[in-house]
């Protein structure tokens, strides 16, 4: 087969009216084919084709400032979406809460595992993943506005148990990348921070009969490539964009430490500042026991890696992530999705398969409303569509689940000090609601499972039951009443309420 070099503007062309477009990477930059996307986007600006594609993509493509899908974010370019994550494209995002075109959010693993099941020839993925939430068909079938039709994800029963059933779909083209191409099209992808599912998306792609084109940072001689190293095939790949320019995430052109090139010392890491985020890292922390493997998510959670090597008890666990590091320090803010020192970086799928199975002894996650029956809610508030990202597939199959955020958000004033913290003013935005805008996390799924589940703020610290939520710990120098119950608009069983360590504050 012979592989063609060309442009990102020629390979643009390529792409057909009413096609079916998958695109590989996640947020921040992390294996993202950016001058395909931009490229995409100003062809559709200056000629208004292609016209009515049918976008699918695994996590959240973007920085959150225009790159990523936010390049396709345009009228009249898309026809319907099927995402993983919306967060890192509020363009797009917008689009879909608008009722722009159809858009659909299901979990990242499905979406990854989705991806090896096409190139499989397998109908699709059958799970239990999402069962509860609202990628049930039951409840909002994973439909982001109402233009989108019921007909994405389906309640099946096999082996006489309830599953949810992610069917396939065709793909006609789809957009990769690696880190260097050899004159065959072979991909090998030696300064990438992941692998995600690179390798997945262009064999369901080629064996669809779609057009593999994949964007790299080097080319190099047929043969010279070290074979352990390719990720994907030339076999499986169509049409090669060479892009000097491409960074390995956006805040940094090449950091070694991310790929596995070399360790970086611990020391070289910035300091966590003591504050509300250090507080919940801090006591989320102490649930875990040595031995753990543990998943750390996004957002306030991912601090709790950064505070264990502070304190040297990083050796006491291996970390996780769902784009498929294992080992290390994962990285904070727009670029997670890569750790530093990683032991090993598997593809985004095997990753979820682990998770899937029950690999997990426990997972922090992140929170923006938690209602009186214990439900969580990541992905959806009023008109603003983040997407559940791995956070379903991770939370309902962990042992345990530290769910971790700031008691209130938006404008939330404390001072952490001396062994205690001082509200001085509250967050104008209620983070404990008598109902969550969407069940991204089923407290009743998990009271079935037997889940052990936790709710860490900097000044109370909560358990899931079967009667709702229970007061555990309060943070010395909060007034239990005042700061915290009259701030819950509903019933929360108190019992034996501890004071947390006092070493979180100081």
């Amino acid at each position: 087969m012979s592989v063609r070099f060309l442009t990102a503007e020629a390979a643009a062309e390529l792409v057909q009216d009413g096609q079916t477009l998958a695109v590989g990477g996640s947020g921040g930059g992390l294996l993202e084919p950016d001058a395909l996307l931009a490229a995409l986007g100003r062809r559709f600006r200056e000629t208004g084709t292609p016209r009515g594609l049918d976008l699918v993509h695994t996590t959240g493509i973007g920085d959150r400032e225009g790159g990523g899908m936010d390049h396709l974010a345009q009228r009249g370019l898309v026809r319907s979406v099927v995402a993983g994550n919306w967060g890192m494209a509020p363009a797009m995002s917008a689009m879909a809460v608008a009722g722009e075109f159809e858009a659909y959010n299901f979990p990242q693993g499905v979406m990854s595992q989705l991806f090896r099941e096409i190139a499989a020839g397998r109908p699709g993925v059958v799970t239990h993943v999402g069962l509860g939430t609202f990628c049930d068909p039951r409840v909002e079938a994973g439909r982001l506005n109402d233009v989108s039709p019921q007909t994405r994800v389906e309640v099946v029963e096999l082996a006489g148990r309830e599953w949810l059933f992610y069917p396939a779909f065709d793909l006609d083209v789809c957009y990769i990348r690696g880190t260097t191409a050899d004159e065959r099209g072979n991909l090998s992808f030696e300064q990438e921070g992941a692998r995600l599912e690179m390798l997945a998306i262009a064999q369901a792609t080629r064996n669809r009969g779609g057009l593999v084109i994949a964007q790299v940072k080097r080319l190099a001689k047929a043969g010279t490539l070290d074979p352990r190293l390719v990720v994907v095939p030339g076999i499986c790949v169509d049409v090669v964009v060479h892009h000097p320019a491409q960074r390995q995430v956006v805040t940094h052109e090449y950091e070694p430490a991310f790929s596995g090139e070399l360790r970086a010392a611990a020391s070289a890491l910035p300091p966590f500042p003591l504050d509300a985020r250090k507080v919940v890292a801090r006591r989320a922390l102490s649930e875990v026991v040595p031995g753990d493997v543990v998943n750390l998510g996004v957002g306030i959670a991912d601090g709790i890696a950064s505070v264990a090597a502070e304190e040297g008890r990083l050796d006491e666990f291996t970390t996780t992530i769902e784009q498929g590091a294992v080992g290390g320090i994962p990285a904070r803010g727009v670029i997670f999705g890569v750790a530093t020192n990683p032991e090993a970086i598997l593809d985004q799928a095997a990753q979820f398969d682990f998770y899937d199975g029950g690999g997990l002894d426990i997972a922090f996650l992140g929170f923006a409303q938690v209602d009186a029956l214990g439900n969580v809610n990541v992905s959806k508030f009023g008109s603003r569509v983040v997407g559940t990202g791995g956070f379903v597939d991770i939370s309902q199959n962990a042992g345990t689940v530290v769910f971790c955020g700031t008691f209130t958000a938006g404008g939330l004033d404390v001072r952490v000090g001396g062994g205690e913290l001082r509200v001085v003013a509250e967050g104008a935005h209620a983070k404990f609601v008598p109902a969550v805008g969407q069940v991204t996390f089923s407290a009743r799924e998990s009271v079935a499972r037997g889940q052990r589940v936790r709710y860490v703020t900097e000044r109370a610290v909560f358990d899931l039951t079967a009667r709702g939520l229970r007061l555990l710990e309060v943070a010395p120098g909060v007034d239990v009443r005042r700061d915290v119950l009259d701030l819950i608009p509903f019933d929360v069983l108190v019992e034996d309420v501890r004071t947390m360590e006092p070493g979180y504050f100081q």
